[in-house]
């Protein structure tokens, strides 16, 4: 009879991740019913390893030790091997990241986890090196010494399993038997000072060393805490993390786009790894920012973090790749960093001097080989002064050399992509390029995030059983779609509707919110579960309260239905987060920067979410140019037909057997362009003055209709 197992059957996957380890002599399997049911039938333990097809170390791991044959004939002799892409299986990697948490006190990837057959983890630990090496232990003896202790202390096994199972069910999915009261507006201030109190104020950012990782969740923390209450501690922190950003290694200062960390306090050199998640998650930051201060460079940064998304992780027909490698042509970040010679060969000898000043590059480097990760070291007004130059002269020089380099670069080796669209990912991108449209009055960044948004549905969303698949790729769709799934795409969606105006996306985020209460809330539990209620059943069901390098998908649909409740009252939205609020209220104010994204979600709850309804076919210029410089968290632009024989129709295509109160009565008058200041379900007097209505706001809601 023929092992099921008995062979590598990572060749059978389209995951660039697990494709990479397909010719390893370990027998991987995918994780699935054939893979689970081999462990059980041989009563064989499972050797879990995770990682994604950008992870640096995961690269590193499969050198030493999945390439080695001999550690290769004990796992496959003695463990079922499995392969998981956390991409995705973020469900797998949150279970088991979360034990690794709890018992080494730290996670990350590759993640190596020991389970018994029926899933429950009896070792854990990230990456490690083939043999012993500075006080870590050798892979080889690890998975020789479980080789035997499998059959020789079968019952402590199997205890410590329990254990730690029961300790990963407490940590995700148990919720208070006593729900808390909801936090009020204060916990705002809150979340403000525990971010203060983190920052780096010597280097920006957060944390007293390294690595130094984004935070747009605290960033965006402090930019509301400022303009709600004019603390100016809070704006100085969030515009040093910003620049911090921007002018050091994290930013790609030829191509756009961040990296996804720095390995340094410094900001200096980062893994060299692009994701689509930081993109979505920094370039809304910067165009707060920009509102806020008025800083072009802002401006600058998010737009170029927006061209780089189109150049590189853009599928022709729409919707966005996950990621670059940090590698190309075998090693991490050769195609970033530059040395002066390479400079000069390329442009003349003063703008040569000029780049390789303003950036950094020295003949020792910042970087391996002595070469330079660019950062910015000098401001254009020190290079004027220094070469008696205008600055207007230092900045044509500078783009000429960025053109050429650029130009250069593009022959070299470029990073492997990791072409799966995943729909949660889509949908922060697509509210990105949503916000983008409106901050920079840039109609073609809605465009692209409307043919991103109509890829994913016509891919992932089936229309006939209301339900959304994980990812789709080379045509392939695979996968139930999580809460982080349908949450932020249905975010996506509707800040979308809000920048064009468009019913469809309302319609869509909507029925993705319904959606999402029908498959992952639990109104005895009080909170959404992460994966679907009709999905397939773990060793727990976990949820995602904290935000990791992706907001909370829990806040975020918390935040979600409490802007959708004014669309739709009676659909359930508010009642299900004032029951998510509860059940977190406590951890919510005993750490509100690990909660940051519900932190955000409960100071809406208590402040109310201010509207503005407008009754209009088309926003005029001036409105528009409002809308795009003015900075107000969380302002929702409900945006509705100008007459009510035209609201019929939007009612009739989003299930809505009558008007919302956000809606009705609020007809165009006079036949121009209308706008409500609304809060509270109270509304300001009709007026044909978008500053008048914004002015109501800080009015306190006085003169109301």
């Amino acid at each position: 009879m023929t092992d099921p197992v008995g062979r590598n059957r990572l060749d059978e996957e389209q995951s660039p991740y697990l494709r990479q380890h397909a010719d390893n002599p370990v027998n991987w399997q995918p994780w699935d019913e054939t893979a689970l049911e081999a462990a059980r039938e041989q009563d064989k333990p499972i050797f879990l390893s995770v990682g994604y097809s950008a992870c640096h170390w995961c690269h590193v791991m499969a050198d030493e030790s999945f390439s080695d044959p001999e550690i290769a004939e004990v796992l496959n002799e003695h463990f079922v091997p499995v392969k998981v892409d956390r991409e995705e299986r973020p469900d797998l990697d949150r279970i088991y990241q979360t034990i690794c948490q709890l018992v080494t006190g730290g996670g990350g990837w590759p993640l190596s986890v020991w389970l018994t057959p029926e899933g429950k983890p009896f070792f854990v630990g990230t990456y490690f090196p083939p043999e012993p090496r500075r006080g870590a232990p050798g892979f080889r003896d690890i998975v020789e010494s479980f080789a035997e202790s499998w059959q020789t202390d079968r019952n402590e096994i199997e205890n410590r399993a329990t254990q730690w199972t029961r300790a990963i069910t407490d940590q995700l999915e148990e919720t208070p038997d006593v729900p808390g009261e909801a936090p009020g507006s204060e916990v705002l201030d809150q979340t403000v000072q525990a971010a203060l109190r983190a920052a780096d104020r010597d280097h920006g950012g957060f944390g007293s060393g390294g690595p130094k990782f984004p935070q747009p969740g605290r960033i965006d923390a402090l930019l509301r805490g400022y303009a709600i209450t004019g603390r100016r501690d809070a704006l100085d922190v969030a515009v040093e993390g910003l620049d911090a950003m921007a002018n050091g290694g994290l930013r790609d200062h030829l191509g756009g786009g961040f990296h996804r960390y720095c390995v340094d306090r410094e900001w200096t050199v980062p893994h060299f790894e692009k994701m689509l998640y930081d993109q979505a998650g920094l370039a809304p930051r910067y165009l707060d920012a920009y509102r806020l201060t008025g800083t072009e460079e802002y401006a600058t940064v998010a737009a170029e973090t927006f061209e780089f998304v189109r150049r590189e992780l853009s599928h022709d027909d729409g919707g966005f790749y996950s990621t670059l490698d940090a590698q190309s042509g075998g090693e991490e970040g050769t195609f970033y960093v530059w040395t002066p010679e390479d400079v000069r060969e390329l442009v003349p000898e003063l703008e040569a001097d000029l780049f390789c000043d303003r950036y950094g590059v020295t003949p020792g480097g910042n970087f391996e080989h002595k070469t330079t990760v660019l950062n910015v070291s000098a401001t254009t007004a020190d290079l004027a002064e220094e070469y008696d130059l205008s600055e207007s002269e230092v900045e044509e020089r500078l783009e000429k050399v960025h053109k050429a380099l650029f130009a250069a670069r593009e022959g070299r080796e470029h990073p492997a992509r990791d072409e799966k669209i995943l729909a949660g990912w889509n949908g922060l991108m697509i509210s990105a390029f949503a916000q983008g449209a409106v901050a920079l009055e840039d109609d073609s960044l809605a465009a692209d995030a409307r043919r991103a948004l109509d890829f994913v549905r016509e891919n992932l969303w089936n229309e006939e059983t209301q339900t959304l698949s994980r990812r789709v790729m080379n045509g392939e769709v695979k996968g139930d779609g999580y809460l982080e799934d349908y949450a932020f795409l249905a975010r996506g969606a509707f800040d979308l509707y809000q920048a064009t105006g468009d019913i469809e996306p309302l319609a869509f985020a909507l029925d993705l919110a319904r959606a999402t209460l029908r498959e992952f809330y639990d109104d005895d539990a009080g909170t959404l579960y992460f994966t679907p209620e009709s999905g397939e059943a773990l060793v727990t069901r976990p949820q995602e309260a904290t935000d990791q390098s992706t907001p909370s998908s829990l806040g975020v649909a918390t935040s979600l239905f409490l802007d959708l409740e004014h669309v739709a009252p009676d659909a359930g939205f508010g009642e299900a987060a004032d029951a998510v609020l509860e059940s977190y209220a406590n951890r919510i104010r005993g750490s509100p920067l690990e909660h940051v994204s519900l932190a955000l979600a409960a100071e809406k709850a208590a402040s109310g979410v201010p509207e503005l309804t407008i009754a209009a076919d088309e926003i005029p210029d001036e409105w528009r140019e409002t809308l795009a410089s003015r900075y107000f968290p969380g302002l929702v632009v409900s945006r509705r037909p100008g007459t009510d024989d035209e609201l019929d129709a939007w009612l009739d295509e989003l299930g809505l057997d009558e008007a919302p109160p956000i809606w009705a009565a609020r007809e165009a008058t006079d036949g121009e362009p209308t706008v409500y200041a609304c809060e509270g379900f109270t509304c300001s007097a009709p007026t044909h003055d978008l500053d008048e209505a914004l002015a109501w706001f800080t009015a306190g809601g006085e003169n109301e209709a």
